[in-house]
């Protein structure tokens, strides 16, 4: 069985200027730079006749490049008990338009669709148990985050490893724009 998931793999300047803004929250765990991505969709553990159906579906989705700005800061959970900080996106309209047509083309490869509700971000730390010290300070400095924005030319099948030091990823493939024939 693997564990895949469906996302747009950041530039590495992206990836820098994120990596920039890691510390200063005791009790973070900040992700390094090959763990930042913008998921898609997240599929789970898969058999490898269900992995080539989901690369076949996958294949076979159209669409067009777009570009997309990371803006605003934010957590899942609340600031006393904080799960991850995540960084946004503005204006998501194009993301969640090449959302739709990844959910529509797993339906045809037998994945169910996800119950969570789709909410573009980046993952900048993650949290276990307790409170995360000067979390509110990170949050008012961070406050008005914007970076430059950047080309999406392209999405990823994402095989995700768990270990004891945190998630390993390896893109399966990678699925590059194209527009209706």
């Amino acid at each position: 069985m693997t564990r895949l998931f469906v996302a747009v793999e950041l530039p590495e300047d992206i990836k820098e200027r994120l990596a920039a803004c890691r510390g200063g929250i005791e009790g973070a765990r900040w992700q390094n730079t090959e763990q930042m991505h913008l998921t898609l969709r997240f599929i789970g553990e898969v058999d490898p006749l269900r992995q080539a159906d989901i690369h076949a579906a996958l294949a076979s989705l159209r669409f067009t490049p777009f570009q997309v700005t990371l803006a605003g800061i934010g957590l899942f959970g609340k600031a006393r008990k904080p799960r991850a900080l995540w960084v946004g996106v503005e204006d998501a309209k194009p993301l969640r338009h090449l959302h739709e047509k990844i959910i529509h083309s797993l339906l045809g490869a037998g994945v169910a669709p996800e119950e969570r509700k789709f909410m573009p971000h980046v993952t900048l730390a993650r949290f276990s148990g307790g409170r995360a010290r000067r979390l509110e300070d990170f949050l008012d400095h961070y406050a008005g985050l914007a970076l430059p924005a950047f080309d999406v030319r392209s999405f990823a099948l994402i095989s995700s490893h768990l270990s004891q030091a945190g998630a390993r990823y390896r893109v399966e493939e990678t699925f590059p724009a194209r527009s209706r024939p």
